[in-house]
């Protein structure tokens, strides 16, 4: 009979705990709802731009952007991050600071200026120079599981100039894995 008794006790106990932890973070309190029983919606005062993904390519050309973005035109602030193979031996790859975020429903325009990058160069691939203090621009369709992204080096390799603040090109490539979240936000007019 005690042996019935434990895994009564223990999902009580570990109930009594997630219940007790609901009410502490106000999950299940009326009041956080505004009274109306459920739970406060989270809102955000600024918008934003999040996560990482691979792109959709041939196998051994990997390609992924990572972002963490937040604030509204030049006030934004965060980090993203690229990385690419190539085969066995070329990658490039660099993170930066972001410096400008702009949201229109669905779609986010960063950009942002690299702070490290690490290049490995091999034969017969393109070389690419220092990056570091480069603006970049990127564009991301959230589409829910099939995402876009675009990229501001897209038709002329990894230039040696910046792009202007905010300005990123058309979300050309598709997404294979991963999943950005884009969060629409404008200042009261």
């Amino acid at each position: 009979m005690p042996r019935a008794r434990r895994p009564f006790t223990a999902v009580a106990t570990a109930l009594a705990g997630v219940a007790a932890v609901a009410l502490t973070t106000g999950a299940a309190s009326p009041a956080a709802a505004g009274g109306s029983g459920r739970p406060a919606a989270k809102t955000a005062d600024e918008p934003s731009l999040t996560g990482t993904g691979k792109l959709a390519r041939k196998p051994g050309d990997d390609v992924h952007f990572t972002f963490d973005a937040h604030g509204f035109l030049d006030k934004a602030h965060g980090t993203f991050r690229v990385s690419h193979r190539y085969g066995p031996k070329w990658s490039v790859s660099f993170n930066g600071r972001i410096d400008c975020l702009i949201t229109g429903g669905k779609a986010a325009v960063a950009t942002g200026v690299v702070t490290d990058s690490h290049v490995v160069d091999a034969p017969g691939m393109p070389k690419v120079r220092n990056l570091k203090g480069k603006r970049f621009g990127f564009t991301v369709l959230d589409e829910g599981r099939e995402d876009r992204l675009g990229y501001s080096w897209a038709l002329d390799g990894l230039p040696t100039k910046s792009v202007p603040k905010c300005l990123g090109s058309a979300p050309f490539e598709t997404v294979e894995k991963g999943d950005y979240k884009v969060h629409h936000w404008l200042p009261r007019r």
